[in-house]
């Protein structure tokens, strides 16, 4: 297991983010309520100023572009439900970039093997330790495929074997915008591919009381991987636990 990161190294990291005019991670901010609230203060992403920008994380040992047009929708929904400032584009940023580490919210995607170099691995473990979120989501929708194996592998090498634990359904991040009993179930689950398992829970890494890391073997990506327009076709918005998942991130 490896150690925490530092107060040394800390301090360094918040240097390093204020040195890009960011104060994203060093001041998280719990809203009073989170409907129709933003979560903070605005920071610069490009040209804009923007509560919340979708990151999602490319890393070389494996398949990250997956679900392309599923942080459309997410963008979408924030835009939809809240009066956060939402980047209507997403980000592509390499894990080994510095860069990723001022993301208010990360995605990691994939169905192959997941083994960080080292710079991608520190600078993972650095955004999480430091206050980072990073929502993964296992495309194979298979708790015995490569894409599980390998990035569990890698989870239990940063944080150790026991960090990554199923979240009870009375976890917050289920309350956090809109209500749900537990992990909402996907239509992927029973389709022969992957393990064919309806799996009834998710996963978390929790760090100093606030979960860093959520793990997904419900292949969420793919769920809401279709064209924004063809939401309003759906009985039910199937993407309002993405909401949830973004506003845990910024307001816990």
């Amino acid at each position: 297991m490896s150690s925490p990161v530092s107060d040394v190294d800390r301090a360094s990291f918040l240097r390093g983010l204020a040195a890009l005019g960011v104060t994203a991670l060093a001041g998280r901010a719990s809203a009073a309520s989170p409907l129709k609230t933003a979560a903070r203060a605005p920071v610069a992403s490009g040209s804009g100023a923007y509560d919340f920008w979708f990151t999602r994380l490319r890393y070389d040992s494996g398949d990250w572009d997956l679900d392309q047009k599923m942080p459309s929708n997410i963008i979408t929904s924030l835009i939809d439900y809240t009066n956060l400032r939402v980047d209507p584009k997403e980000h592509v940023l390499p894990l080994a970039d510095p860069r990723m580490l001022t993301a208010p919210f990360c995605y990691l995607t994939g169905h192959k093997l997941v083994e960080f170099n080292a710079a991608e691995r520190r600078n993972f473990e650095r955004y999480v330790r430091s206050g980072g979120f990073v929502f993964v989501d296992d495309c194979n929708h298979d708790i015995d495929g490569l894409f599980a194996k390998s990035f569990e592998k890698q989870m239990s090498s940063i944080f150790g074997s026991r960090a990554l634990k199923p979240l009870p359904k009375t976890h917050p991040i289920f309350r956090r915008f809109f209500k749900f009993a537990g992990p909402p179930p996907t239509g992927l689950e029973l389709n022969g591919w992957g393990d064919d398992l309806v799996h009834d829970y998710i996963k978390g890494i929790d760090i100093n009381g606030r979960l860093g890391v959520l793990y997904s073997n419900k292949d969420y990506g793919c769920e809401w991987d279709y064209d924004w327009h063809n939401k309003r076709f759906l009985a039910e918005d199937n993407t309002k636990f993405g909401v949830n998942i973004v506003m845990y991130a910024l307001t816990s």
